[in-house]
């Protein structure tokens, strides 16, 4: 780790962490920034009007570092909010029911200080129960653009770190989505400089009942990555050796559409968008990835609580 004493040159980091109705969780992640060791940084907390007990969390930490309530305007917008308070040269973002651990910030200014040319990194991290017991290590993948906006790899989890130069650029989070808005977001990011995994366990994605990965979602937000691909392939900045990528990632774009209704009981809906991914590229048949995905939206949540018994046994 980059060894930054308080007097020196250290980059400012701005963390945001967005609260709607986590208040459960957001103690531990508010004190896993406030426990970090790096020397600069920047926290503020917005409650995106929570109707539970975040109020009185907050409360609790009056003085240490800047959080006010509004009313619930989303994640993008309430994150969009915070950066723009923000003054960090270095910005991130943290789940209220997420964490970091010890070293995360110091260890990512670390990486960005000694690759210029890299405007974002990212981490392996735990996936963790709501008692934060660990239940598996997630190793990212190795970043490639490609895999990015073709395949619909999104490498980045929690614990990114980015600069504020590149998100300027790129602009702020697209308000209009719900279920997507951070892929987008590193869709375009991603056109302005490359992305870096760290292959460290810096940071932790809790599981439970209501985090996105398990949720049930209505049609229009299981649908949002067919509308994002469709969008990001007409920009004109995408280099010619990705848009050539057009068909496959419109297939990609409709099986995770697929498994998204699935997920929430619309077989048919699942099955239009399954003879949707297989006319854009009918090769998608014979992916043992795609059955596999269409596999986990029918026994991912059931898994899950198989899998919560048996740590707890």
């Amino acid at each position: 780790m980059v060894k930054i004493g308080a007097t020196s040159s250290a980059p400012s980091v701005s963390i945001v962490i967005p609260c709607y109705n986590q208040g459960h969780y957001l103690r531990q992640a508010i004190d896993s920034v406030l426990s970090q060791d790096y020397p600069c940084i920047e926290l503020i907390v917005l409650d995106d009007g929570s109707t539970d007990g975040t109020r009185a969390v907050l409360a609790n930490y009056s003085g240490r570092f800047h959080f006010e309530s509004h009313a619930n305007m989303g994640q993008a917008g309430t994150l969009n909010k915070g950066w723009r308070m923000s003054k960090g040269e270095i910005l991130s973002y943290l789940s209220a029911d997420d964490f970091l651990l010890p070293g995360a910030v110091g260890r990512s200014v670390e990486t960005l200080i000694a690759t210029p040319g890299v405007v974002l990194t990212y981490c392996d991290f735990n996936r963790v129960d709501e008692e934060s017991r660990v239940l598996w290590l997630v190793r990212a993948p190795d970043f490639s653009y490609r895999d990015l906006a073709v395949e619909i790899v999104c490498q980045p989890g929690p614990g990114v770190f980015f600069r504020r130069d590149a998100f300027e650029r790129a602009g702020f989070w697209n308000e209009r989505l719900r279920q997507n808005p951070d892929y987008e977001y590193w869709l375009r990011l991603g056109l302005e400089g490359e992305f870096v995994r760290i292959p460290e366990v810096l940071a932790a994605y809790r599981m439970h009942g209501e985090s996105q990965s398990l949720a049930t979602t209505d049609p229009s937000r299981s649908e949002e990555l067919v509308n994002v691909i469709s969008a990001h392939f007409r920009n004109h900045r995408m280099p010619p050796e990705i848009s050539q990528g057009r068909a496959e990632a419109m297939s990609n774009a409709h099986m995770i559409a697929a498994r998204q209704h699935l997920r929430s009981g619309r077989l048919l809906a699942a099955l239009e968008h399954m003879r949707q991914a297989f006319g854009f590229h009918p090769r998608s048949y014979l992916r043992l990835r795609n059955w596999r995905m269409i596999a986990k939206g029918l026994v991912n949540r059931i898994g899950y609580k198989i899998l919560k018994w048996l740590k707890r046994r």
